[in-house]
């Protein structure tokens, strides 16, 4: 199975590329634009005695294209608006960006050199810094706020549980993947509750006291999770099952493919939050990624596209090369009118939105 650090998005500006399909990430962080504003004015108080000098920004995850500045491009206009209101000179900012070493930064670059020239001198440093954030990133008490979009359900490696075990992350036989679910689901659930808690102990020691953090992550609506309901890990398993009944590839391969991502619920999420200790929760929200999004998007082909844009890079580096049948087969399961939007309804996928304090 793959190391987590060769896991990311289709690259390249293509139309298989994440920059040209990820409007429903994109909307997401548009969501999360007053939960920034928010931040700002905790930590920018308006009195000159407060304001801070100097602040540094983060976006962990960032991926690639447009969107991999929005969060902090939202940052840089809520500082200047805030210190515009009270008549202050905006503090000096770092911007830093990151994702995994196999992330496509030509891009990121060349967009973050533009912010920092339209910044009217308020970016002093900009750059990005390639490795995982379940690892040590920054120095100790070094960072005002952090932002997280759209990557925090994406876990450090597979579940131990299954893979040491070799039990299959999904059964071709339905009788023993139902007996089986509460286990592997239970094995993503511990493994994310690993990781989560690391996280936010690593942003414990490299963030100032008081400092913010905004995070949004894809969840799901209840603890319950019903035999309607389809993790993403899931949902791209029963693309697969299908192509392994028609010999596209090979039951061996699937029965060792492990998607390493898990949604949690809006109660998993805090409850890790508070048991970890480190920051209190300012506000959390569930926001349905569908709300707002134009109607011409709304549509099978582009949401296909959307689910290649994500797991074409994972999947090829196990499988080979397989995504034009991995889309003819997802195609063909969104084929009749209103499948997608059933699928939707049954397998609601919230995203998940927390602004936390550092304690």
């Amino acid at each position: 199975m793959a190391s987590m650090l060769t896991v990311h998005m289709n690259q390249g500006q293509g139309e298989t590329s994440y920059a040209r399909n990820s409007f429903v990430q994109n909307g997401e962080q548009k969501r999360m634009k007053p939960l920034i504003e928010a931040a700002i004015v905790d930590l920018c108080p308006g009195t000159s005695t407060l304001l801070p000098t100097k602040m540094v920004i983060v976006d962990l995850g960032c991926s690639s294209g447009p969107n991999a500045i929005a969060l902090v491009s939202i940052a840089i206009e809520a500082i200047h608006n805030h210190c515009h209101q009270f008549l202050q000179p905006p503090p000096e900012v770092s911007v830093l960006l990151n994702d995994l070493p196999d992330n496509d930064f030509n891009m990121v670059v060349k967009n973050l050199v533009m912010l920092r020239q339209s910044s009217n001198d308020t970016i002093v440093m900009a750059g990005v810094l390639p490795g995982s954030f379940y690892e040590r990133l920054f120095t100790s008490g070094s960072l005002h706020l952090v932002f997280s979009s759209n990557s925090l359900h994406w876990l450090s490696k597979a579940p131990e549980d299954l893979t040491k075990n070799q039990i299959p992350a999904y059964d071709i036989d339905e009788h023993t993947r139902l007996e089986r679910r509460p286990m592997v689901l239970q094995a993503y659930a511990q493994q994310f509750r690993k990781d989560f808690t690391r996280f936010l102990e690593l942003r414990a020691k490299e963030m100032i006291p008081g400092g913010r953090m905004v995070v949004s992550l894809v969840g799901r609506d209840s603890d319950v999770i019903t035999p309607e309901f389809s993790h993403l890990c899931e949902f791209v398993a029963q693309i697969l099952s299908v192509m392994v009944s028609e010999g596209v590839i090979d039951k061996a391969k699937f029965d060792s493919f492990y998607l390493p991502v898990y949604e949690p619920s809006n109660k998993e999420l805090r409850e890790i939050i508070q048991d970890e200790g480190s920051f209190s929760i300012t506000e959390m929200q569930a926001n349905n990624p569908f709300v707002g999004l134009d109607s011409a998007l709304m549509v099978p082909s582009r949401f296909a596209s959307v689910t290649r844009a994500i797991f074409e890079p994972i999947i090829v580096l196990h499988f080979g090369e397989v995504m034009d049948e991995f889309m003819r087969t997802l195609e063909r399961r969104w084929s009749l009118e209103g499948s997608l939007q059933l699928e939707h309804a049954k397998s609601p996928r919230p995203m998940l939105a927390v602004s936390l304090k550092k304690a």
